[in-house]
């Protein structure tokens, strides 16, 4: 039997199909990690045992703003009233929530219409590791937990 790939199909056939192998996500699509400023580092480092800090990568002049998560749980969203203030059209009145959960964090999309991603994959719900990026909306931020806190809410040590 002949492999069908080693013949193209002729003009005209009725075979349409074509094999174009795996195609990756294009470069500036894929999660690249911005290394924290010297600043950034050392409210990580000074943070309590169970408490967490997301640091805004990208989105709306926010660059560089940070999130303390210091209570069981908090809100992220476009309401003035929420924990995390995220201005923008993209991010939902009540977008996700970010529980605490012993020594670890979780973060739960709470009905948004756009969706909650963590490390560009569409997520209901997901636990949160150091160096993690999570997507609310235009907004991408980085989750630092505490030096302190157990290992498996940090990243691995290399």
């Amino acid at each position: 039997m002949t492999d069908p790939r080693a013949h193209p199909p002729h003009r005209g056939s009725a075979d349409t199909t074509a094999n174009l192998g795996r195609i990756g996500a294009p470069a500036e699509e894929q999660v690249h990690r911005i290394p924290l400023t010297a600043e950034e580092a050392a409210a990580v480092a000074a943070l309590p045992r169970h408490s967490a800090l997301l640091v805004v990568q990208y989105g709306s002049g926010a660059v560089g703003e940070r999130f303390l998560l210091d209570t069981d749980r908090a809100v992220a969203g476009r309401s003035a009233s929420a924990d995390i203030f995220l201005d923008d059209v993209t991010v939902s009145r009540k977008h996700a929530e970010i529980v605490r959960e012993g020594d670890r964090f979780v973060v739960r999309d709470i009905g948004s219409l756009n969706g909650t991603y963590v490390n560009r994959v569409r997520i209901d719900a997901a636990t949160l590791t150091t160096g993690d990026e999570v997507q609310i909306g235009k907004f991408r931020m980085a989750f630092h937990a505490s030096p302190q806190a157990p290992r498996g809410t940090q990243a691995p040590r290399l």
